[in-house]
């Protein structure tokens, strides 16, 4: 794969998801039904779909939530009813291996981000 990005004209959801991040404001909605909670962490794209490295917080999923949370890799496309709301900012320990959910980052929330995203908040 070309892990140069072409220039892609991102949806509303990925706004939302970069204002987010921007503003480290939560995100509430809803992915393959299920209810979430969560901080966008990493947001780029994936085999050529926007996807974001989040951590979830609250909400619901298929496998489940640890108390506490956890990290969540999330196609945008599988998003629904998404909105921002403020609250506390969550990203839970730091991980030991590297992400390999986003191939070509494109925002990152660590300002020293070893993935050298293409745009800096």
């Amino acid at each position: 794969m070309n892990r140069t990005a072409t220039r892609l004209v991102p949806n509303p959801t990925y706004e939302l998801f970069r204002q987010a991040m921007a503003e480290r404001k939560q995100i509430v909605c809803v992915y393959d039904g299920f209810p979430r909670e969560l901080c966008p962490i990493i947001l780029g794209h994936a085999r050529g779909q926007e996807k974001a490295l989040t951590y979830q917080f609250g909400g619901r999923s298929r496998s489940g939530l640890p108390p506490g949370g956890e990290w969540r890799c999330l196609w945008l496309s599988r998003l629904s009813n998404v909105e921002l709301r403020d609250g506390p900012w969550h990203t839970g320990s730091s991980h030991k291996e590297p992400q390999g959910c986003v191939e070509i980052v494109d925002l990152d929330v660590n300002p020293s981000s070893p993935y050298n995203p293409r745009r800096r908040l």
